[in-house]
């Protein structure tokens, strides 16, 4: 496949570059840097806010992948969290490319009827609006009904580390072990990346992973 990647050179969208490059699939890379984030990709250098950049890169993809995150610079990320994501659902309409697979966040993940995640007591005041800003963009993507998006969520804890190419899939529930710990590797979750791209198994859906 060919496959746009925005927010490539991130810790999750490296990974994401990476394993579908090894996979075969052509990967151009778009970042605001412009940098190449493994060996094999196109790098370009774009801000996924554009919606016309957003088209004119996307043009002729068969897939479109965002791993782009929320602003971290102190303000409140939200609304320009929002705007980004409906300007890159506008530049893939504008491209005519049917599917768009992002990487979500884990706060609005269910852990008991009607409870999500961030809004548990002791939820981390600091990734708290980061968690907002993810759960604004799933609100957003669940009103969009002429792209077939998918929105994966990850489990509680992410962070590098080694890649099994195991992994669970669930829905809208945070997904736990027999111990009760959420985790997987940006390798692993990488790996159910695009193994979602490959296959479009959840589409207009939100679907979490975690081992």
């Amino acid at each position: 496949m060919r496959i746009v990647l925005f927010g490539a050179t991130g810790m999750v969208g490296s990974r994401i570059a990476a394993e579908a490059t090894q996979r075969g699939h052509r990967v151009t890379a778009v970042s605001r840097s412009g940098q190449s984030p493994v060996p094999g990709v196109t790098a370009a250098a774009a801000d996924a806010s554009d919606p016309v950049k957003a088209a004119s890169l996307s043009a002729g993809a068969d897939v479109v992948a965002s791993a782009c995150a929320p602003p971290r610079d102190g303000s409140d990320p939200e609304e320009p969290f929002l705007s980004l994501n409906r300007a890159l659902v506008q530049g893939v309409r504008d491209a005519k490319v049917r599917r768009l697979v992002v990487v979500g966040g884990a706060g609005s993940l269910e852990v008991a009827p009607g409870e999500e995640l961030c809004d548990r007591p002791g939820f981390p005041e600091a990734v708290r609006p980061e968690a907002l800003a993810h759960r604004s963009a799933l609100e957003y993507f669940r009103t969009v009904d002429d792209v077939d998006w998918t929105y994966i969520s990850p489990p509680a804890e992410i962070a590098p580390g080694e890649r099994t190419g195991h992994y669970r899939v669930g829905g809208d529930q945070l997904l736990t072990d027999a111990y009760g710990a959420s985790r997987i590797s940006a390798e692993d979750y990488a790996v159910a990346f695009v193994d979602e791209l490959e296959r479009g198994a959840h589409v207009r859906a939100r679907m979490s992973v975690a081992y």
